[in-house]
């Protein structure tokens, strides 16, 4: 008689509070010049974005709350903080944005219960007088889904110079029962900005605003 040994259970490595973390992935560009080719100098546009790509515990289900997700996204924002610090350079972060991708099995609600405030304060945290309002976006796919990232000036959010996106892609995630979170921050604004508003030398930095 052939017996058929049952396969051992996937374990989840338990990195982040309750959320399981599969992977981080963090990525970098310099814009040296640009898109009519005027260099930069020494101030290019710098942006990084930090990721990380968790299982839903909510994937094929509907959750009538999802206060547990909000309340574990606070030790996931703790993490998101310590690696964009360490991303620095010496430049200080003066944009930022936050997104979410949420795979197919999960509903676009799941990603954002990880974006909130309790996710974004250890966020403004790790930056220099980061007071304005985070944009933030999102959407459901698959692997390799386009993702654009707002941004936003981390002080006054009418600094018109630090509106921008950042797209970034992830090869194998999110599968369906994962989501992706991701946040984007900015050394400068976008080159040459030069459509009026307050600019960053005029910030006074008291309502997140001007």
């Amino acid at each position: 008689m052939t017996t058929t040994k049952e396969p051992a259970p996937v374990t989840r490595p338990a990195n982040t509070g309750a959320l399981h973390v599969r992977k981080w992935i963090t990525t970098r560009e310099e814009v040296l010049a640009s898109e009519s080719g005027r260099l930069a100098g020494s101030a290019p546009a710098v942006r990084t974005v930090v990721a990380a790509v968790l299982h839903n515990p909510y994937a094929g289900r509907f959750g009538e709350s999802l206060d547990d997700l909000v309340a574990d996204s606070v030790e996931l924002g703790k993490q998101f903080a310590d690696r964009i610090a360490a991303a620095a350079g010496d430049r200080p972060w003066t944009g930022y944005g936050k997104a979410c991708l949420v795979g197919t099995a999960g509903e676009y609600e799941h990603g954002n219960a990880l974006l909130t405030t309790e996710f974004a304060t250890p966020v403004r945290q790790a930056l220099d007088r980061a007071i304005a309002w985070i944009p933030s976006t999102g959407k459901r796919g698959g692997p390799g889904t386009a993702l654009d990232i707002p941004l936003a000036h981390c002080t006054a959010l009418y600094v018109r110079s630090h509106y921008d996106t950042v797209t970034v892609t992830f090869g194998d995630a999110p599968g369906p029962d994962e989501i992706v979170v991701a946040v984007a921050v900015a050394a400068g604004g976008r080159l040459f900005a030069r459509l009026g508003g307050p600019s960053a030398d005029d910030v006074t930095g008291t309502d997140g605003l001007r």
